[in-house]
C-alpha cells in the first residue's frame, strides 16, 4: 500500500509490485536485493531451526507471489518443482477421495491421477467443465476434489471458472486450478473461489528456462498449514539458489507477460487465415496456441526440424519461443491430434517469429521432413 498524508492508502498495481516485492527493509546501506540464505541449519532460539522448514529467501519469493495471487490472507508455498506443488495439492484429497478432472490436462498431473485411480487411491472421473450438465452429474456421483486448467494443457479448452467452483463447492468439494498458463496477471482464481492455486514457477513466473521451481497459494489457513506439511515432510523443498532466480525473474513478468500475450494474438490472428493451418486454439488472451495442421503427422515434426528462430522444445513460458508436436510424449491421451503442435510464443520480434514460422509450415507441407 502507498500512503501520503494528504491523501488515503491505495493498492499497489501488479508491476510495482513484481518490481519490489521481496525486498530488504530500508535502512542506510542495506541491500536493495533480497538474501540468498545458503544454509542448511539455524542457531537455536529462533522460529527456523532447519532449513527443510524454511529459508529467508523462500520468504521473499513467496510474499511476493501471495500479493499478486491474493491479499493479506493469502499464503503462498515455494517447491521444488511444479510437480512438487502438484503433489502437495492432490495431498489434499483422502484415500479413495473422488476427483474430477478436465478431459485434457497436464500429462504429468493425469499421469498421477491415473496411476491413483488404477490402484484405487482414487477415484478419477474427466469430464467436459464448460459442460454444467456433465459437471452436475460427475458431481452428484460424488466428489472431493475438482482439478481445473482453463485454458487447459495442451488444448486451450475453457471453462467459467467462477460457476465450476460454485457447483463444486455446493457438492462438498475443493477446488484447485493449475494457474501456470495465465500467470496471476492474466487471471488470479482465488477471486474466483478457488481454494488452492498451483503454478509451474518454472515456466511463465521464472520466465528464463534456467530454474525448475514450483509454488501452492491459497486464503485457506487451515489448507496453508496441510500443503506446509506435505512440503515439510514430503521433501519436496526448493534450492534457495533457484528460488533467489525466480523471485529475479519475476521483476520482469509484466513486461515479459505483455510483449508475449501481443505477440501470441498477432500471430494467432495471422494463422487463422494460413492455408496450411486447420484450426487455430486460442482462447483470446495468454501466450499460448494450439495449431492443427492440414496434414499428419509428419507435417507437424517436419515443422518442428525446419524452424530456426523457434525453439523445438517441450518447456513454455521462457522468453524464447518454443513448439513441440504434443503426441510425441506417450502420457498424451489419444484425443490430442497427431498433428496438433502446441506454440509458446516468447518476446522476440513478431515479424521474425511469423517469417519463421509461416515458411516452415509452407516447406512442411511441399516436402514433409523423413
Amino acid at each position: 500500500m502507498v500512503a501520503h498524508a494528504d491523501r488515503p492508502a491505495r493498492p499497489l498495481a501488479a508491476a510495482t509490485r513484481l518490481v519490489g516485492g521481496g525486498r530488504p527493509a530500508r535502512a542506510p546501506g542495506a541491500s536493495v536485493s533480497p538474501e540468498l540464505a545458503l544454509t542448511s541449519t539455524y542457531v537455536a532460539g529462533a522460529d527456523l531451526n532447519y532449513a527443510r522448514v524454511g529459508n529467508p529467501t523462500w520468504s521473499a519469493f513467496e510474499t511476493t507471489l501471495a500479493s499478486l495471487e491474493g491479499d493479506a490472507s493469502t499464503t503462498a508455498l515455494a517447491f521444488a518443482s511444479g510437480m512438487g506443488a502438484i503433489s502437495a495439492a492432490l495431498s489434499l484429497l483422502p484415500h479413495g477421495g473422488r476427483v474430477i478432472a478436465p478431459r485434457h490436462f497436464y500429462n504429468g498431473t493425469s499421469a498421477v491421477l491415473d496411476t491413483w485411480h488404477e490402484a484405487g487411491r482414487a477415484h478419477l472421473t474427466r469430464v467436459d467443465l464448460a459442460d454444467d450438465g456433465a459437471l452436475d452429474a460427475a458431481l452428484a456421483a460424488g466428489c472431493d476434489l475438482v482439478w481445473v486448467e482453463s485454458p487447459s494443457n495442451p488444448m486451450l479448452e475453457t471453462c467459467d471458472v467462477a460457476a465450476v467452483t460454485r457447483r463444486a463447492h455446493a457438492a462438498g468439494a475443493l477446488v484447485v486450478e493449475d494457474n501456470t498458463f495465465n500467470t496471476p496477471l492474466g487471471r488470479r482464481p482465488l477471486d474466483d473461489g478457488v481454494d488452492v492455486v498451483v503454478h509451474s514457477v518454472t515456466k511463465y513466473l521464472a520466465g528464463h528456462s534456467d530454474v525448475l521451481l514450483g509454488a501452492a497459494v491459497t486464503n485457506d489457513a487451515d489448507l496453508a498449514a496441510r500443503l506446509l506439511t506435505a512440503r515439510t515432510l514430503g521433501g519436496a523443498i526448493p534450492g534457495p539458489q533457484e528460488t533467489w532466480l525466480a523471485l529475479r525473474g519475476m521483476r520482469t513478468l509484466h513486461l515479459r507477460w505483455e510483449r508475449a500475450c501481443a505477440n501470441a494474438a498477432t500471430l494467432a490472428a495471422r494463422l487463422r487465415e494460413h492455408d496450411d493451418v486447420a484450426r487455430v486454439r486460442h482462447p483470446g488472451t495468454g501466450a499460448m496456441i494450439a495449431l492443427e495442421l492440414r496434414g499428419d503427422a509428419d507435417a507437424a515434426r517436419a515443422v518442428e526440424q525446419l524452424v530456426e528462430v523457434w525453439l523445438p522444445a517441450t518447456s513454455l513460458g521462457g522468453v524464447e519461443s518454443m513448439l513441440e508436436r504434443r503426441r510425441r510424449h506417450a502420457l498424451e491421451p489419444a484425443s490430442v491430434p497427431e498433428n496438433l503442435l502446441r506454440l509458446s510464443v516468447g518476446v522476440e520480434d513478431v515479424e521474425d517469429l511469423w517469417a519463421d514460422l509461416d515458411d516452415a509450415l509452407r516447406r512442411a507441407h511441399a516436402a514433409p521432413a523423413d
